[in-house]
């Protein structure tokens, strides 16, 4: 079998690298050709991270080569797209492959169809408002990172949808063990600069809790500190290194905002940190609240005197931290291991690329 997988970002993405890229080697051990065509590179995603300005010479290039690529789709016997192939532009080109009988998987890990319905031009959300839900509804078979993009999809009238959760391999995540625990503690968070924002939502609790307790905040991957003084600690982010990095955490932490962008979030760091045995606070809000089972392997504050609480209990029990982080660890082997979603993501693009359309 050939596939074709049109990602949005190399594996410098993280939305590319977890849903496509982690998934390679298992699809060509098992027989199958793998094409991976990026829509952009690296440097795109440098300026993205840095917040410097996106050549649109560049960005126009980018779809330039994208459309080229879509001449050689019949060399394959199934397309995965993710996402959408022309960020801005109508749903014309999938409509197109949809008319012509070739079949595409669509998958999403985000809400992106926020960016165009609830866009701040009115002409953007009247042109591209329903954009995802057409990508969707000429799609082979949709898969979704959590319920809610599910849900959405269901709504769009898709042929086809399943829920395959974004995961870690646990044959490289380990938990570390801690000779001297409660000491040097570490408050985790891991992430991307344009996801710091959320750090933010917490950062008077632990202010407040700094004067109480001795602690560290490790901060991975969000370029900047939060102006904690004295207790953040900003890592650069690495792929080599963020297993190693997470294994130093305590405690792992993902507060987010109860908007509905957020309600797309799929909750990878919480697994991320369950992988290596750190019990977990994070806000109730989109997978987030089935990943947390609240008191056995984590808590889920809805407001900032439950997350002081929350950072209290675990702050002063040494043992309450061990046993919640080795329940989040069995939770991940059971639910959110790439060991179990590798087979599913074969067989659903097995079955797809098979099936007749409809």
């Amino acid at each position: 079998m050939r596939v074709l997988f049109f990602t949005k970002y190399t594996r410098l993405g993280a939305s590319s690298r977890l849903r496509t890229f982690l998934y390679l080697p298992y699809y060509h051990h098992n027989g199958v050709a793998c094409k991976v065509s990026p829509l952009f590179n690296d440097d795109y995603l440098h300026c993205i991270y840095n917040k410097k300005p996106v050549s649109k010479l560049k960005v126009l290039k980018s779809y330039l080569n994208r459309l080229l690529q879509l001449f050689t789709i019949w060399k394959y016997d199934i397309v995965v797209i993710e996402k959408e192939l022309f960020p801005y532009l109508p749903a014309t080109v999938e409509r197109i492959l949809s008319f012509l009988g070739v079949k595409y998987i669509v998958d999403y890990d985000d809400a992106i169809f926020h960016n165009y319905d609830m866009h701040p031009n009115k002409y953007v959300r009247a042109a591209l408002g329903n954009k995802i839900a057409q990508v969707m509804k000429y799609a082979t078979l949709v898969v979704t990172g959590n319920e809610y993009l599910k849900a959405y999809a269901v709504r769009a009238g898709a042929k086809e949808v399943s829920f395959i959760p974004t995961v870690i391999d646990t044959s490289k995540y380990r938990i570390k063990s801690k000779a001297n625990a409660n000491e040097n503690i570490t408050i985790g968070w891991i992430g991307s600069p344009s996801t710091l924002q959320y750090l933010n939502l917490i950062k008077s609790v632990l202010e407040e809790l700094s004067a109480l307790y001795s602690f560290e905040l490790a901060i991975v991957g969000g370029k900047s500190g939060i102006g904690l003084q004295g207790i953040e600690k900003v890592l650069e982010w690495s792929e080599d290194k963020e297993i190693e990095m997470i294994q130093d955490f305590d405690i792992g932490v993902m507060p987010l905002k109860d908007e509905l962008w957020e309600l797309g979030k799929c909750g990878y760091k919480l697994i991320q940190y369950m992988g290596c045995g750190v019990p977990v606070i994070g806000s109730p809000v989109g997978a987030n609240n089935d990943i947390i089972q609240e008191g056995k392997n984590g808590f889920k504050p809805t407001n900032l005197e439950e997350w002081k609480q929350a950072f209290q209990e675990l702050l002063e029990n040494k043992e309450l931290r061990r046993l919640m982080g080795a329940n989040g660890r069995r939770i991940v082997e059971e639910k959110y291991s790439l060991q179990i979603t590798q087979t599913q993501w074969l067989h659903k693009i097995q079955a797809a690329s098979t099936s007749q359309q409809k």
